[in-house]
């Protein structure tokens, strides 16, 4: 799955257009390395997004196409 759905389908990320956004602007990293929109994410991969003030840092559990949003927030693990 590209990483600018997962990050919209996970709802770290409200909308697609802002994770893609996000992605171009360097402030996503998989693994340590910094990604672009259409790089593809896997189950174990760690997942670290840069916002203004802070940071999140995130292993992916799962990969859904279309979660509810209880199931959002089992495709993910927060990582401090």
């Amino acid at each position: 799955m590209r990483i600018d759905k997962f990050l919209k389908n996970s709802r770290i990320i409200k909308r697609r257009t802002v994770a893609k956004e996000a992605c171009d602007g360097k402030r996503v990293k998989i693994n340590d390395k910094v990604c672009k929109a259409g790089d593809e994410v896997s189950v174990g991969d760690v997942i670290e997004v840069f916002f203004g003030t802070g940071a999140i840092k995130v292993k992916v559990l799962k990969l859904l196409e279309n979660p509810r949003k209880d199931e959002a927030s089992e495709m993910v693990e927060r990582i401090d």
